[in-house]
């Protein structure tokens, strides 16, 4: 967009959470909060520094949307009518879930005679599992036929469920529904959708006070192919893939367990992504404000491309046809109001293997999700967070390259590249692996990059250089597990250690020591984060590149002590339109050259010319 939209939320009991991701989202402003004017939604607004509104006659001119966060007729509130009002104002509208389909189509009918746009927001596909999920599926629809779906649900997010399956099926015909059997407290349903075979068992029960506390699931989905079974195991995730066990059967048909087999040495099931999960605070705090970000970015997609709602709309008019019809065959749900549960924790079954302190359960929007592999998931460190904008990156880092690669290799002078290679860990697109392999024409260099995209452009790099291709050698591996040589010259680390935690960077700093000549260079760099902060979208970078504008946005915020959560976010800009957007996040430790040095026990000297980069050696006596 041209400019960022002014978005008012409607509601402040879900709302908040949409607060929370308006407020955060780059491409949006928060320009008030509309209520019934309650103490706490005034409140809420003031916490938040923007006005109360109590009806949609209130909202300024230069309200540009709407998240309509009421609940509408299905639900016993009048969240459409608002959404019909905000319409009629010309004010685009984005709708929580659930609504029925003749409200969506009376909607979609007044955002075209407004020109504006209409979304639901069914908020649960947005989740990264979810998303992980759906882009999983997609890759095995693409290679095996769907045998079935089995799937489990509770009817307060049934609506979500039917967007997830359609998508994850890739359509929502031909389809068909069994009169559903009772095997309290579930209605179990079967049939077809989109031509696949389709089991569908609802928790068709509801607390009417209390909707969320008393379901005893909310997503979980089988597909079943010839080749192996992906599942969500949960709307939180994980992600799993179980491989089809085959095995050859001798001449006498005995099934043989060694030797060569189609599955013998596949995992019996992988975890794609994320190796630990999300808590339930997780969720709130994070999974569920960038779900509502990426519905917000979809909207505003919608908003820039200017088509038709009405066209623009029939995915969520589909998605409630379904719905509505899952509704009729169900009947209605039965009504309790159960006692508090107790939820049981896992130590309480058994063991549970704690996870790895640097390990993300969240996901970050836009990363590039794992194809469907039997291998195992990847360790926390090879899921850096720099290969979506890959292709960005020397954008953003030449001009820092520029200033940084003269500096190393000063701090580099001196050094005996007999004594063995110079070793860069985190070489990244190799800006600074050619300043240094051209400064030292007699040295070997080690560069290490575990991202593929970026080791990608590394590689080409070094290719187009002749004086380069004999020297210097490409390493696929994360700094924890990079096999280090006997005997190293000089060693290179910018922008990496900040990404280990305080074992892994002691271990990796006092084995470079040990390998190093005395009193020889361990240049790193960091960020000028010492302590993690709340940072607002802040624009870092701006390029031109024939009639497109390219922008690097970075936003930030506390996640943990010591801990901060980064996130990046490339526009590119044709004019005034936004025709590209991609995201990168990650994980950054908060500290200081000099912390890095006195954690390892080596001397710290400040480098020249960068604030937050040092030479560390090991002390000449020790």
């Amino acid at each position: 967009m041209s400019r960022p939209l002014r978005v008012v939320v409607c509601g402040t009991n879900f709302g908040r959470f949409y607060t929370r991701a308006v407020a955060a989202h780059p491409g949006c402003t928060l320009a008030g909060v509309l209520s019934t004017g309650s103490d706490y939604s005034r409140a809420h607004a003031a916490a938040a520094g923007v006005t109360s509104y109590t009806s949609a006659a209130e909202l300024p001119s230069d309200v540009d949307a709407a998240c309509v966060v009421v609940g509408g007729a299905v639900s016993g509130g009048h969240g459409t009518e608002l959404a019909l009002a905000l319409l009629a104002r010309g004010v685009h509208v984005l709708q929580e879930h659930p609504v029925h389909p003749d409200e969506i189509a009376a909607c979609l009918r007044a955002a075209r005679k407004a020109g504006v746009q209409y979304r639901v927001n069914t908020h649960y596909r947005h989740l990264a599992p979810v998303r992980q999920f759906l882009d999983a599926a997609a890759r095995l629809r693409e290679r095996r036929t769907l045998l079935f779906a089995d799937v489990a649900t509770s009817v307060h997010v049934l609506q979500p469920l039917a967007d997830i399956l359609i998508r994850a099926l890739g359509g929502a015909r031909p389809r068909r529904l069994s009169v559903p059997s009772d095997s309290a407290p579930l209605r179990s349903l079967h049939g077809e959708l989109a031509g696949v075979p389709l089991t569908l068992r609802v928790q068709n029960q509801i607390d009417p006070g209390d909707r969320d506390n008393h379901a005893l699931f909310w997503h979980r989905i089988a597909l079943g192919t010839d080749g192996g079974v992906l599942t969500l195991a949960d709307t939180h995730g994980p992600v799993l893939w179980s491989p089809r066990l085959h095995a050859p059967r001798d001449a006498d048909r005995r099934l043989l367990t060694t030797g060569a087999g189609p599955s013998l040495d596949l995992p019996t099931t992988s975890v794609l992504g994320a190796a630990t999960q999300p808590t339930y605070r997780d969720a709130f705090d994070d999974l569920w404000p960038r779900a509502i970000g990426v519905a917000l970015s979809e909207l505003a997609g919608a908003i820039e491309a200017g088509g038709d709602p009405l066209r623009g709309g029939q995915p969520d008019l589909a998605m409630a046809g379904w719905w509505r019809e899952l509704m009729e065959v169900l009947g209605p749900p039965e009504l309790i109001s159960p006692p508090a549960p107790v939820p049981l924790a896992a130590a309480e079954l058994g063991e549970v293997v704690p996870p790895a302190a640097d390990d993300d359960p969240r996901g970050a929007a836009g990363t590039h999700l794992p194809p469907l592999a039997s291998g195992p998931a990847p360790s926390p460190s090879q899921v850096s967070g720099y290969g979506p904008a890959a292709e960005f990156f020397d954008l953003a880092a030449r001009e820092h390259a520029e200033r940084s690669g003269p500096a190393v290799v000063a701090a580099l002078a001196g050094i005996d590249t007999g004594h063995g290679p110079i070793l860069e860990i985190g070489a990244g697109t190799g800006l600074i692996t050619e300043a240094v392999a051209a400064a030292f024409p007699d040295a070997a260099v080690i560069a290490a990059e575990p991202e593929p995209a970026m080791r990608a452009i590394l590689t080409s790099r070094i290719d187009a250089v002749p004086a380069l291709r004999d020297r210097v050698s490409v390493v696929a591996a994360v700094a924890e597990d990079l096999e280090l040589p006997d005997r190293l010259s000089a060693a290179v680390l910018c922008g990496v250690l900040g990404h280990l935690d305080a074992s892994a960077r002691h271990a990796l700093l006092t084995g470079l020591a040990e390998r190093l000549p005395p009193g020889a260079p361990i240049v790193v760099e960091l960020m000028g984060l010492t302590e993690p902060v709340q940072m607002p979208p802040t624009r870092l970078v701006t390029r031109h590149l024939g009639d497109q504008r390219y922008e690097w946005w970075m936003s930030g915020e506390p996640a943990g002590p010591g801990r901060m959560r980064l996130d990046t976010t490339w526009r590119v800009h044709h004019g005034e339109r936004v025709v590209r957007e991609v995201r990168d996040g990650y994980h950054w430790f908060t500290l200081s050259v000099r912390q890095v040095a006195d954690e390892a026990g080596l001397t710290c000297e400040p480098l020249p010319g960068l604030p937050y980069a040092a030479v560390l050696r090991a002390p000449l006596t020790r």
